[in-house]
């Protein structure tokens, strides 16, 4: 009887999607005198962390008798996610819960809490303690444990951890590789992949997704063409993330035409890869064809976000395109109630002062619902001294550019000489001078012999 009880519930567990279904099988459980199941027990503690974190802390806390392992590592694992912390004050719970015997299943989720709470210190102990179990041999543990180092910060000491694993997967690797890459190391990240090969592992997507980051940071076109060259002979999957490292690698190596050929590869195509697409032909001046690529995404039936139209109208921008940039800023608001950020009245401020539209700019910075950043600032008096319109400089709008910035003092001061005011003008160079400020003078990259 009890047994087709158990059944019965546990059904009722699985199909449960409301904090209002799980109260009532905690009813059930509390009539029936179930709580000291432990499978029924751990299978309300899976459904309820998927429902409500907090509850299932609470039908947890409540319970009678002391949880089985499995349900510690549940919940510690759900913690990790969220709030590291409640992860590390479950695990001194079960440290002071007898006997203590945590498994291999408990010691990931609590070093990825550690990471996410950069807490090395508490990672330190938790390593001691593995190497006092013996978990040392675990490939899981030791990939999350260098995970975890680099997360903190500590490179040595995730290095240390890579060089003395037993066994290096391809887990093993890619978390090296992502960690060179994401740590601004690309070279270092170029060199793990060719000492992987040595070895004989096989990258896998998202090792392969790491090194073109690594490549499009280097603007490695080389580097990358042969990454490219690898997934065709091995037939690897041109998957979303992979297919978008791809031709993003491409584009920002400047090769927009093999970029857009590699995007068009693509049997599947997310909001992401499309803003990513949008962006890149902006950048090199084919804005028709991010304008075009924008409505095919609509008819894809992918519905623009935020980005998608900080990139369209960043395009118009580029273009000139001042109708269409007031029809896309309009039905951001209008069709999708999107409410604009400050990048979209960047967006905004910078096309119309590109259009030679200064006034209409202006009074977009003046009816903003927040307050103009600097970067918006800098585009319009930009705009003002190219045109040789001179707007009602007032104190406030100046305050809001950045004071320790030499570029903006000599910005300014160029528009106080457009209107001859060489008293303000002077004063400002003079007031530059006396904070040692330099304007940064502009570089371009050449690439000689690699």
């Amino acid at each position: 009887m009890v047994v087709l009880q158990a059944q019965e519930i546990e059904r009722v567990l699985w199909r449960s999607t409301t904090v209002s279904h799980l109260r009532q099988v905690h009813s059930l459980l509390l009539k029936s005198c179930l709580l000291r199941h432990p499978f029924l027990v751990s299978v309300f503690i899976s459904c309820a962390s998927s429902i409500s974190l907090p509850y299932a802390h609470f039908f947890f806390r409540a319970l009678p008798a002391t949880p089985p392992l499995f349900t510690f590592n549940l919940l510690i694992r759900a913690f990790s996610q969220t709030t590291p912390f409640h992860s590390l004050t479950l695990f001194r719970h079960l440290h002071q819960t007898p006997p203590f015997s945590p498994d291999n299943f408990t010691f990931p989720p609590l070093l990825t809490a550690c990471g996410r709470a950069s807490s090395l210190p508490l990672g330190g102990s938790i390593h001691s303690l593995i190497l006092k179990m013996g978990f040392t041999c675990d490939p899981y543990i030791n990939n999350t444990l260098f995970k975890m180092y680099a997360d903190c910060g500590a490179l040595g000491l995730a290095r240390k951890v890579f060089d003395e694993m037993p066994v290096r997967d391809v887990v093993s690797w890619s978390s090296m590789i992502s960690t060179c890459v994401s740590r601004g190391f690309p070279c270092h990240a170029m060199a793990a992949f060719f000492q992987m090969g040595m070895e004989n592992v096989k990258p896998n997507s998202v090792t392969l997704v790491s090194l073109l980051s690594a490549c499009t940071k280097m603007l490695n076109l080389g580097a990358g063409a042969s990454i490219h060259s690898y997934i065709v002979r091995n037939q690897v999957e041109l998957d979303v993330g992979l297919g978008t490292a791809l031709f993003e690698m491409y584009a920002k190596c400047g090769q927009i035409d093999k970029a857009l050929q590699v995007f068009d590869s693509m049997h599947e195509k997310n909001l992401q890869s499309c803003t990513i697409m949008i962006s890149a032909l902006a950048n090199h001046g084919r804005q028709k064809d991010a304008i075009s690529l924008f409505s095919r995404m609509e008819d894809m039936g992918l519905q623009p976000d935020s980005l998608s139209f900080s990139a369209i109208l960043s395009a118009c921008g580029h273009m000139g395109l001042v109708s269409e940039g007031k029809m896309y800023f309009d039905r951001m608001v209008r069709m999708y109630s999107i409410k604009p950020t400050v990048e979209h009245y960047g967006c905004m401020v910078d096309l119309l002062g590109r259009a030679g539209l200064i006034e209409e700019a202006h009074d977009m910075i003046k009816n903003m619902p927040m307050e103009p950043n600097a970067v918006i600032l800098r585009s319009f008096l930009g705009a003002c001294r190219n045109l040789g319109w001179v707007p009602s400089l007032d104190g406030k709008l100046l305050s809001k550019l950045e004071s320790e910035l030499g570029a903006n003092y000599v910005l300014t001061a160029s528009i106080f000489s457009t209107c001859s005011s060489w008293k303000d003008a002077n004063d400002l160079r003079l007031a530059m001078k006396h904070r040692g400020l330099k304007k940064t003078p502009g570089c371009s990259w050449v690439e000689v012999q690699n």
